[in-house]
C-alpha cells in the first residue's frame, strides 16, 4: 500500500521536482492546509504531489499568484476516498478548472505522479533488509547485491554492461529501480569502504586515480 505521508525525498520523486522545491512547499505554505505536516518530521501527502508538480513546472507560463489560485481550486476536488487512496480512479476524474479566462487541466500531472508512485513502490518491493543477509544491508531481493554499492557504480559512470557483468544474475530493470530507491532513501554520512570485494562480485577492470592537490 502506498504511504500517505512522504518524506521530502520521496515526494520530490513522485512530483517530478527537487527536494529543495519540496522544502519550499512546506516552508512557504504553498499548499492548502492538510497537505503537508511537520509534526513527525517534514512530510508531504501523496495526494499533494500532482499539485506540487503543477506549481513548479508551470512557473514559466503562470504567475505564482495564479498558480496558487489554481491549486486551491484543484485541491477542492481531492476529498473523501480520493484523498485517502491516491491515485485510485484519479485518471478518470475531471481535472479541468477555469480561473477567469484560463482553462487549465491537472490531468497530465496526475498521470505522471501515478506512474512515478508505481515505480517507487516497485523499487521498495525490490529491496530487502534482512539481518541474516549482509547484516541487514539493503539488497536486491533474491540476491546479495547491496543496493547502495550498485548505485555507487552507476553514479561513478560505469557502463551498464559492465555493471551487469560485475553482478551476474542482476536484471537490467533492477538498476533503474535501485537508483530510484536510493534517491528516495539517501544515505546519511560517508559511504562505507571495502577492504576487499564482496564474494559475489566479479572485477571487470581496475585503475588507480591520483588525488588532486589543493591549490
Amino acid at each position: 500500500m502506498r504511504a500517505s505521508l512522504l518524506t521530502p525525498s520521496e515526494a520530490a520523486i513522485i512530483a517530478g521536482v527537487t527536494v529543495r522545491d519540496i522544502n519550499r512547499v512546506i516552508d512557504e505554505k504553498i499548499l492548502p492546509e492538510g497537505f503537508t505536516s511537520v509534526e513527525d518530521g517534514r512530510r508531504v501527502r501523496l495526494a499533494a504531489c500532482p499539485l506540487v508538480g503543477f506549481y513548479f513546472r508551470t512557473a514559466r507560463e503562470l504567475t505564482a499568484e495564479k498558480r496558487m489560485a489554481l491549486i486551491h481550486l484543484f485541491s477542492k476536488r481531492i476529498t473523501g476516498d480520493m484523498a485517502e487512496h491516491p491515485f485510485t480512479g484519479w485518471r478518470k476524474a475531471d481535472w479541468i478548472v477555469r480561473e477567469g479566462f484560463l482553462s487549465v487541466s491537472l490531468s497530465d500531472f496526475v498521470a505522471e505522479a501515478d506512474d512515478r508512485a508505481s515505480r517507487l513502490e516497485a523499487a521498495r518491493n525490490m529491496v530487502v533488509e534482512d539481518a541474516n543477509i549482509l547484516s541487514g544491508t539493503p539488497v536486491i531481493r533474491g540476491t546479495r547485491i547491496p543496493v547502495y554499492d550498485l548505485v555507487a557504480s552507476v553514479s561513478a559512470g560505469l557502463p551498464r554492461d559492465r555493471i551487469l557483468a560485475a553482478w551476474p544474475g542482476l536484471e537490467d530493470t533492477a538498476i533503474d529501480l535501485a537508483v530510484l530507491y536510493a534517491e528516495a532513501n539517501p544515505v546519511r554520512g560517508r559511504p562505507r569502504r571495502f577492504a576487499a570485494l564482496p564474494s559475489d562480485v566479479a572485477l571487470v577492470s581496475e585503475r588507480t586515480v591520483s588525488r588532486r592537490r589543493r591549490a
